[in-house]
């Protein structure tokens, strides 16, 4: 159901910047079946996964809501967080018991106000995963509601 997983924290950033993101990060545990945000609300955290599996859904009137992609270890979740006005685009939901590192969006915009080299690497990993979440919303949409399940299919 998941494209193919996105480089993880370790691999997205270089050193320097990673160490000082995990230095405001905080250890957060979700049980499963624990809603993690909803698509609408306000987006002013984001988690890395330490262990466990996370869901995205999107909602879809009249039906159930669409799970979009899987994620795991080392996997961003969130990006609303960076672009207002601050409102998640999807929801989350912990498939398994998952253990997180938990980010404060407003400090985390600080710190790449005040560091614009800090800013472009944190800005091309968000970018990054932001694309690679699109591109599964729009297989996954069409693997369920196209005319002929035709959203694996490369089309062009």
């Amino acid at each position: 159901m998941s494209s193919p997983a996105l480089p993880s924290i370790t691999t997205a950033l270089p050193t320097e910047y990673r160490e000082r993101l995990m230095d405001i990060a905080r250890e957060v545990n979700h049980p499963a079946g624990t809603r993690i945000f909803n698509e609408g609300g306000h987006a002013d955290r984001f988690w890395i996964v330490r262990s466990g599996t996370i869901t995205l859904d999107m909602h879809i009137p009249g039906r159930r809501p669409a799970v979009i992609e899987q994620l795991g270890s080392g996997e961003l979740v969130g990006w609303s967080w960076m672009f207002r006005p601050f409102v998640w685009q999807l929801g989350a939901e912990a498939m398994t018991p998952v253990r997180t590192h938990e980010f404060d969006a407003a400090t985390v915009r600080t710190m790449m106000d005040d560091d614009p080299a800090f800013a472009a690497a944190i800005g091309s990993w968000v970018g990054r995963v932001l694309a690679h979440r699109l591109h599964a919303a729009r297989i996954r949409l069409l693997d369920l509601y196209g005319p002929y399940g035709s959203g694996s299919q490369n089309l062009l």
